[in-house]
């Protein structure tokens, strides 16, 4: 979104674009679940009151413009990708099958999941979860807009909240801190499966997470030292 009020800035698509393939020509395999706040934002006048299944089906069609947005990004710096979505729309991408996607990686490609799980009442977050568990993900990087990691308050409106540069899901589930939604913490405490939560407005964050870095907040299930 950048300095817009809603809708797609190029150039923050084009630098999101880059970092990812910096870090797979590292060798990493990529997989990335997009959310669709800055689309979303510009129709939540109109989605006020109604029905909210109808208004998360809206959210996950509003994430599949952001993917196909990723994906041209991607392509013009000579990447090969593949979208694959939760709802058909297969005229823009490819039906979401979990095999497919390993295979995609596999072949070195960066693979976008679209329409979130393909539920209502289901955020991105328990998307990003869902497919991370489903792909055998090492770890989910939660990319946040100009946050470093986890705070004990809203650094935006409380100046003495204090940055967490580590905890455990459960902690972060008991004390209500705003890393995922509770059913996407669940789901990575009951699997193991690790959060780094960084800011990514430096472009180097992901590269230096990938490279072993310790950036921003880690979510695990070890208590910290």
């Amino acid at each position: 979104m950048g300095d817009l009020e809603y809708g797609t800035d190029a150039e923050q698509v084009k630098r999101i674009a880059e970092q990812l393939r910096t870090t797979r020509a590292r060798g990493v395999e990529v997989a990335v679940v997009v959310g669709a706040g800055n689309i979303y934002r510009g129709l939540e006048a109109a989605a006020r009151g109604m029905d909210r299944a109808t208004g998360d089906y809206m959210g996950m069609l509003a994430t599949v413009l952001n993917a196909l947005t990723l994906q041209d990004a991607l392509e013009k710096l000579g990447e090969h990708t593949r979208v694959l979505s939760a709802i058909d729309v297969k005229e823009v991408a490819e039906p979401y099958i979990r095999r497919r996607a390993m295979r995609h990686l596999e072949k070195d490609r960066i693979v976008i999941f679209a329409a979130g799980t393909g539920n209502p009442f289901f955020t991105t977050d328990t998307a990003a979860a869902l497919r991370a568990l489903e792909i055998r993900a090492e770890a989910i990087l939660m990319a946040k807009n100009d946050v470093e990691g986890v705070y004990d308050a809203d650094p935006a409106s409380n100046p003495d909240a204090r940055f967490i540069p580590e905890l455990t899901h459960r902690e972060a589930i008991e004390k209500g801190l705003k890393v995922m939604d509770s059913t996407a913490l669940s789901l990575c405490m009951d699997n193991d499966l690790p959060i780094y939560v960084f800011n990514m407005a430096d472009e180097h964050n992901i590269d230096r997470i990938v490279s072993g870095e310790r950036v921003g907040t880690l979510v695990s299930s070890r208590p910290a030292d």
